[in-house]
């Protein structure tokens, strides 16, 4: 059955990439944008607009009876939620069933045991997958201080029903337990409406390692390789690349290997990332958790394979078989992500939203850019800060290095501040083209050192003549 008109339920960048892709494969698009988004990319390139509700997602984004009203009120066959906002959310799913539209993801069903974080450790645990030391969902501050105590310092405090770094917290030491605990359970009823949270032992020198997964309802699970997402501040991933760097043959395969069992053991449907944490030193690894949407960083992996993985969801939801098989896929080159965001760096990263006024994207081969910006866009306040993805692909790592160094420093962004410098010297760091980063290197080891080069720059140009 083939789609004929899709709600887009999200914004920003991703709002803007399924439309691309809705008109790639012929489908019509409508997006919904709150007030503060009328004059979004996302509402001048879809084919029809609904304005859902104020700036503020709680009342837009977030309210899944506005969402369905919109997909009703514009005939649409099918909706696609994106990631973030109600990308994880089963009941949008199940509202979809209920209203008669596709939703373009896995079932309810599947979103509550894969997106769950702590029902996806039991099934990766039922086949065989190494989970790591970790406990059930917390039930109170004693159950949290017996389960640390008895996985051992450090630990991180995970929200059970998200990700995205919200509602995790590390606890190095005991005596911070209480204040840390109530702090992660806070964020993640804030942020994903359930306050449940979990333990999970902590590795000191580990790289985050993702498989992208696409599967049919006809029984094809295929995989298109894995990621290296281990450049990341508070848990947010800062670059991303793909192949997954330093990684041994046999781990990558066995990395494979058990991401697609788990999504068989999901009986899933869709687009799926399986992440795991590999232990830099030992290269043993252990499955962290299931992404049951699209990632903001796909689209690394769709360079080094020629694979839309977007126009991929919308052709499982229409019932069509994936369009390639496991034997036909080959990755060529590779493949760098950076997130540029309206922030300050040298305010600790505050969010820093206004009207841009100018507005350059960098150009040229192996280049690519997914953005929802244009010069004059006003930056709303009350959303990530993200405002582009820039790539690049290279023949090798070395090659998507020097690229991207080159497209960072010809994007040309006036009117807010961003973190454009901050991702110039990431790259072009030793360590980073060494490949010697891990999760907390980018707060550990980089951010010291170039705030303290930026400081001493700064009373340099201070200085009398």
């Amino acid at each position: 059955m083939a789609l004929r008109r899709v709600l887009v339920a999200n914004r920003g960048e991703i709002a803007v990439r399924i439309i691309r892709a809705c008109a790639d494969e012929g489908v019509e698009s409508v997006a919904i944008v709150s007030e503060a988004d009328r004059e979004s990319m996302a509402a001048y390139l879809a084919d029809y607009v609904v304005c859902i509700g104020p700036g503020a997602s709680t009342e837009s984004y977030l309210d899944i009876n506005r969402v369905m009203q919109a997909a009703l009120a514009t005939g649409c066959d099918a909706l696609h939620p994106g990631y973030g906002f109600l990308a994880e959310r089963p009941e949008l799913a199940d509202a979809c069933v209920e209203n008669g539209i596709i939703f373009i993801g896995p079932s309810g069903e599947t979103i509550r045991r894969g997106g769950d974080k702590i029902q996806a450790r039991a099934v990766a645990e039922s086949v065989g997958i190494n989970t790591g030391a970790g406990s059930a969902a917390l039930e109170s501050l004693e159950a949290a201080r017996t389960q640390v105590e008895a996985i051992g310092l450090p630990v991180l405090l995970k929200a059970a029903a998200g990700g995205g770094g919200r509602g995790m917290v590390l606890v190095n030491e005991l005596s911070d337990l209480d204040e840390k605990y109530a702090s992660a359970s806070n964020e993640a009823l804030q942020a994903f409406g359930d306050g449940r949270v979990y333990v999970e032992k902590f590795i000191t020198q580990a790289r985050h390692v993702e498989v992208q997964i696409l599967a049919d309802m006809h029984g094809h699970v295929i995989h298109l390789g894995e990621r290296d997402c281990s450049a990341q501040r508070r848990y947010q991933k800062v670059v991303e690349e793909a192949p997954a760097i330093s990684i041994p043959l046999e781990v990558r395969e066995a990395l494979h290997v058990s991401a697609v069992e788990l999504c068989r053991a999901l009986d899933y449907v869709g687009a799926a990332t399986v992440e795991f944490v590999v232990d830099a030193i030992t290269g043993e690894f252990a499955f962290l958790e299931v992404n049951t949407r699209v990632q903001v960083e796909h689209p690394v992996t769709e360079l080094v394979t020629g694979v839309d993985i977007v126009r991929e969801q919308l052709r499982i939801a229409a019932g069509e078989p994936l369009s390639i098989t496991q034997a036909e896929v080959h990755l060529t080159g590779h493949a760098i992500e950076c997130r540029v965001n309206a922030e300050d760096p040298r305010n600790n990263f505050m969010p820093a939203p206004g009207r841009v006024t100018k507005w350059i994207p960098p150009q040229g081969g192996g280049v690519r850019v997914d953005s929802h910006v244009y010069g004059g866009y006003l930056i709303p306040p009350y959303y990530d800060s993200m405002i582009a993805k820039v790539l690049t692909h290279g023949s090798d790592r070395g090659d998507a290095v020097t690229r991207m160094g080159r497209a960072l420093k010809h994007l040309k962004v006036d009117g807010v501040t961003t973190n454009r410098e901050f991702l110039i010297s990431v790259v072009a760091d030793q360590d980073f083209a060494q490949q010697r980063h891990h999760t907390r290197w980018v707060e550990q080891d980089f951010l010291p050192r170039w705030t303290n080069e930026n400081q001493d720059n700064e009373s340099k140009e201070k200085m009398p003549s």
